[in-house]
Parts: structure tokens; C-alpha cells; sequence
């Protein structure tokens, strides 16, 4: 079945003024009839991932497809735009690859295609459990080095992920390598403010409590102060005089830590600011440990917000 060409949906609001958003291109889609099911890997609320297999060349590769109620055919063509400028057709490689859109000859529903990585970071680092020992420094360091430069590149295509989590971060290259993948909420800087409040209830950053999703959980927008200063420490003069009784191995760890969720939004550390810290003077190669195979990390069960009580005292 020939290919055919569907316009990609807008992502910008206000493509009459100002720079153009995401760069506008039609979305090439072929036929689902290409592929063939290899098993189910999950399916929620938000629409069902499958692995399968192309006929002709035997690359596996996960499919995603949307449900009714996430705006299906529109959301879909969404997400795969901002997926294919993100990796960049391989130039990026942190995130995870863009492989097409296909529609089913029988029903004409659409599917994302994309590279199949391996398990999220969620589920490699739950399976080591509560007692296992902090991953090494230089671990952490070479995923974050590896998270900030895709990031970087992101930004520099003017797009924000909006939803970094690690379940949203997937471990791939028999673990040495991070990439970032579910860009259902991803947003271009090129629209103008007032920005659309977005993402999972933990991650949002602290401008947004008022009016969307606070950075750490809290039942008030004070409890959720609250969370932040319990664990950044409160922003003064002295900021963070409680650091040497933290279990962080280095200052320049911690600075890292500090400046990617600094309160005041002109003092936070950009992706491309944290790159240039002396922290990342020395990368290793990243091995995250391995155990028995996990679960994908594409499984898209409704997302649950534990709401965790935080006193002021």
C-alpha cells in the first residue's frame, strides 16, 4: 500500500505573528499492514503500546496507539511531529527514534511508530528496591550528562518535554545509554505566555503552583513550599546551610542539583549552563545496572497522584 500524506497539526497558537513554531511539514503515512504484533505491552487510559516486528527487514520497533478520549488522530499527529524534530532523525541521540505513522487498512486509525529502547529508568531503578545502595556519583553523572544534552538539543529546536520523569526516560544500548521518549505534552517556546499549565502532578516547576502542577506533592500551594524547602533548603543569603549533613557525595553534585531546581526562575540552570559545570569535567561510560529482563516502559496505565501530607512546623 503506497504511502500517503497527512497534514501534521499545528502546535503553535499564533503562527500569524512572530517566529514560526515547530517547523510545519506533512507526515508521511504508511500502512500498519507492514508490521506484525509481537505482544502487547501495556494500554490505560491514554491508548495501548504493542511490540512488533516489520515484515520485510525484522527490526523490532513499539507502536503506540491513542485512545478516543486523549483526542486520538490530532493528538497522535501531535506527538509524532514534536517526536520527529526532537530526535532529529537520529540527531539527537538521546531521545528516542521517530520510525514513522502508519494508519490500519481496516479501521484508518493512526499509530506511532518509534524505536523500541529498552525498560524506563522507573522500572530499572524500582526493581533494585528500598535497600539497595545509591547508585554511584559517576552513574548519576553520566545520565545526567546524557539527559542534559538531549535536553539541550531540544531547546535548541525550541521544544520543552514538559513531562521528564522517569518513566518518561527509557534505558536502551544494554544500559549505557538514557533517551527521552512520550512527548503527548510537549510545547514549543515559539508560543506566546500565558503558558498552558502541563505535566505530571511531581515534576512542573515551581511557577506553575497557582495555576497548574507543583513541583514536589503537597495538599496546598504552602505544603508544596513546604516540600521544597524541606528538601533544597530555604532560599536566603545562607541558602542551604544543612548541606553537610546530606548523604550528596560532592559540592559540585550538589550545585548541579541545586541550580536545575533553583526557586527563582533567572537564577535555575539552563541544560546548556549545567553542561559547561565543572561536574561534567570528567564523564564516564554510563553502566546502570542490569538484573532479569523488566517490563516495558511503555505501559500506559492511568496515572495515579499520591498525595503525600507535608506539616509545617
Amino acid at each position: 500500500m503506497a504511502a500517503c500524506v497527512e497534514p501534521a497539526v499545528a502546535v503553535c497558537n499564533h503562527a500569524a505573528a512572530g517566529p514560526a513554531c515547530l517547523k510545519r511539514r506533512r507526515i508521511a503515512v504508511g500502512s500498519a499492514e507492514q508490521y506484525e504484533d509481537i505482544g502487547r505491552l501495556g494500554e490505560g487510559a491514554f491508548g495501548a503500546v504493542v511490540k512488533a516486528r516489520h515484515r520485510a527487514t525484522g527490526r523490532i520497533i513499539e507502536i503506540k496507539r491513542i485512545g478516543k478520549a486523549q483526542g486520538r488522530h490530532a493528538a497522535l499527529l501531535r506527538e509524532a511531529r514534536f517526536l520527529e524534530e526532537a530526535s532529529g532523525g537520529g540527531a539527537n541521540p538521546f531521545v528516542a527514534g521517530f520510525r514513522g505513522v502508519v494508519r490500519h487498512p481496516d479501521t484508518f486509525d493512526l499509530s506511532l511508530v518509534m524505536e523500541s529502547v529498552g525498560p524506563s529508568l522507573h522500572d530499572l531503578l524500582r526493581q533494585r528496591g528500598c535497600g539497595s545502595p545509591p547508585l554511584p556519583e559517576a552513574t548519576v553523572r553520566a545520565a545526567m550528562w546524557q539527559l542534559l544534552r538531549g535536553a539541550k538539543k531540544m531547546h535548541h529546536c525550541h521544544i520543552v518535554h514538559h513531562d521528564i520523569k522517569p518513566t518518561n526516560i527509557l534505558v536502551g544500548d544494554s544500559h549505557h545509554v538514557v533517551k527521552f521518549c512520550d512527548f503527548g505534552l510537549a510545547m514549543s517556546t515559539d508560543e506566546r505566555p500565558p503558558y498552558k499549565a502541563a505535566g505530571t502532578l511531581c515534576p512542573t516547576m515551581k511557577e506553575l503552583i497557582n495555576n497548574g502542577s507543583p513541583l514536589f506533592q503537597g495538599l496546598y500551594s504552602e505544603g508544596q513550599l513546604c516540600a521544597i524547602f524541606d528538601v533544597l533548603g530555604t532560599s536566603d543569603d545562607t541558602t542551604w546551610p544543612w548541606f553537610l549533613s546530606t548523604a550528596f557525595a560532592t559540592v559540585e553534585g550538589f550545585e548541579i542539583l541545586s541550580g536545575l531546581l533553583a526557586c527563582n526562575l533567572e537564577k535555575r540552570l539552563t541544560a546548556a549552563a549545567a553542561l559547561k559545570h565543572p561536574w561534567f569535567d570528567k564523564i564516564d561510560v554510563l553502566e546502570l545496572p542490569k538484573k532479569e529482563e523488566l517490563a516495558s516502559p511503555m505501559l500506559l496505565r492511568p496515572k495515579r497522584r499520591r498525595i503525600h501530607a507535608v506539616w509545617a512546623t
